[in-house]
């Protein structure tokens, strides 16, 4: 049990978390939506039928502590549970919610997407460039507000100099760059399966904050995911983004998406810190990195609102990776070659308020398909009378 407190909110009796587990009713077997309040689950189903319901509600908050449902016991052991399992019992704590997120938001991250296009996708390359990128701008780009006078300055000085980019662009300029990740019900949750494109060489994991947004744009909560990337794909033109970032299992949130109270607030995740550990099942390899929300160049509500307002509206709400600061550059097959994943390896996302998520890697050819979308969740809920 100790083990699973580790994946929980260090805080757990105070916090009120919502997710999705795949169980067996009564009515017959399928995705079930599930309160935890003091650490214990409640399948609160017959009340909220999706997530997406459920964080449209004005009274969310007081059911999530006070809704009657069918108890589940401790959330600890349904973790476990999950682990254990040839299938994971839980579910990403997101259903019918458009799927989005925000690049290159951190100054490190920028730096890391200026050398993928750089190299051209090579990896032999990047540590030259990297060396040469950095004597020439510096990594410090954290001072300079997005689309302020002191960015337009710069970005005309690095034209200048030839090293001008389109990650540049949305790094220091006034547009965020925001695209679609996944699609709804496509993303996997704790203990299942990610999947690497078998064409991609060179990847990494990006361990993200990810909001959860109702239909009206106002943030619910928060959790974790990790938004799986092919740096040698995007490497070769930042026009593949598709082809790097939405594959079968390329996108994993939870383990639960908090919801904000007096104890949980954007202010607490402004303040957070996210890790990351990736373990190597065929090599001992071990890598360990963590990075600071407070390091972020765009604040969480100025994403938000880039995403959605007059000019895009979400009805089903949205999930939005804020964007990650940790590209691992540690060596790990030849010197100089940087980090990529290989099969098997263990990847575990983490943060103090939220949790963690954990995750195996494994080719998306490879992984069980993604079959199970709206339409199946439709028909699934009136099978069990809750359409």
């Amino acid at each position: 049990m100790s083990t699973m407190s580790s994946y929980l909110p260090h805080d757990l009796d105070r916090a009120l978390l919502v997710g999705r587990l795949w169980r067996s009713t009564a009515q017959g077997d399928g995705p079930c939506v599930v309160a935890v309040r003091a650490g214990m689950a409640f399948d609160i189903t017959s009340i909220a039928h999706t997530t997406a319901d459920l964080f449209e509600r004005d009274d969310l908050l007081d059911l999530v502590r006070n809704a009657p449902g069918e108890p589940l016991g401790d959330v600890r052991t349904l973790m476990e549970q999950s682990l254990q399992a040839s299938e994971p019992i839980l579910l990403a704590p997101c259903d019918l919610q458009a799927i989005k997120a925000c690049g290159v938001t951190f100054a490190v991250s920028l730096l890391e997407r200026v050398i993928e296009e750089q190299a051209g996708g090579d990896p032999a390359k990047a540590e030259d460039l990297r060396n040469d990128i950095t004597r020439l701008i510096g990594t410090d780009l954290s001072k300079i507000k997005p689309g302020s006078d002191d960015a337009l300055k710069l970005k005309l000085e690095l034209q200048r100099r030839g090293a001008w980019s389109p990650y540049m662009e949305v790094g220091i300029g006034p547009d965020a760059e925001v695209f679609t990740k996944a699609q709804p019900m496509s993303a996997v949750g704790f203990g299942a399966d990610i999947g690497l494109h078998p064409a991609s060489t060179w990847n990494n994991p990006e361990p993200e904050i990810v909001l959860a947004v109702n239909s009206s744009a106002h943030v619910v909560g928060a959790t974790l995911g990790n938004d799986v990337n092919l740096r040698d794909i995007e490497g070769r033109s930042a026009l593949l983004l598709g082809k790097c970032k939405d594959n079968n299992g390329s996108c994993a949130i939870g383990p639960f998406v908090r919801l904000f109270d007096d104890a949980f607030t954007l202010d607490t995740l402004r303040g957070t810190s996210v890790s990351l550990r990736v373990e190597g099942s065929d090599d001992d390899f071990l890598l360990e990195g963590v990075s600071h929300m407070r390091e972020i160049s765009r604040d969480p509500l100025d994403l938000v609102a880039q995403t959605c307002g007059r000019h895009h509206q979400y009805p089903d709400g949205f999930m939005l990776f804020l964007g990650t600061m940790f590209s691992p550059i540690k060596d790990r097959d030849t010197p100089g070659g940087g980090f990529t994943h290989h099969l098997g390896d263990r990847v575990t996302i983490s943060a103090a308020p939220l949790g963690a998520i954990v995750n195996t890697v494994r080719l998306c050819t490879e992984i069980a398909p993604w079959t199970f979308g709206a339409r199946a969740l439709f028909a699934n809920l009136a099978a069990r009378n809750l359409a």
